[in-house]
């Protein structure tokens, strides 16, 4: 039997970017950070760091290149809970809101991580219309979508299953009225695998 194709996250959901931050900092600082608090959403409000504006930033960010997006490690449970999906016949692809020109390099990461993911469309992060993976869902007619960030799940259409993974309480954006409009919430892809799974 075909079953549905599940699109997933990478960041917060199958890749652990908030662990990753630590290190790229210390890579650009030569200072490992402190980490200040573990339910933090954003990777900036868990490690003591300062907050860096202007060119400043502009330099960090030029840390965040190949070398680092195909090194992430991943979430745990992440890819046992993936396993799990592929071997119940879904095709899982991976839809990611980084650049696309990171897509090759997040493809390999997962893929020497050992996940069993088809394929990786990189949509860029620009929600201002809407969720910027709508189209992409569209084009692989993925029924599902497991994301960690609550305003890129809210307004697909209908038919699509709009899974969130409400991890790291603390800051977090994923509050409001709008979760009103989610199909379901799970703490980690873990559990959300087990409660889907328990449905078939």
């Amino acid at each position: 039997m075909t079953r549905p194709i599940i699109a997933l996250d990478a960041d917060g959901v199958l890749l652990d970017y908030n662990l990753a931050y630590a290190d790229v900092w210390e890579r650009a600082y030569g200072v490992r950070p402190i980490e200040r608090d573990p339910d933090a959403y954003w990777a900036k409000d868990r490690w003591d760091v300062p907050h860096l504006a202007d060119e400043a930033l502009s330099q960090f960010r030029r840390f965040f290149d190949e070398a680092f997006w195909s090194s992430l490690p991943a979430m745990a449970g992440a890819i046992e809970a993936c396993q799990l999906l592929h071997d119940a016949g879904h095709e899982l692809v991976c839809v990611t809101a980084m650049q696309p020109q990171f897509a090759q390099a997040r493809e390999s990461n997962l893929r020497k991580l050992g996940f069993p993911i088809s394929r990786v469309l990189a949509t860029g992060g620009d929600a201002s219309r809407g969720s910027p993976k709508r189209s992409a869902l569209e084009q692989i007619d993925a029924q599902v979508l497991v994301d960690d960030y609550l305003p890129f799940l809210v307004g697909l259409p209908e038919p699509v299953h709009r899974a969130l993974i409400d991890r790291n309480p603390a800051r977090s954006p994923n509050r409001g009225s709008e979760r009103e409009t989610l199909s379901s919430s799970h703490p980690d892809l873990r559990s959300f695998t087990q409660w889907w799974l328990s449905r078939l």
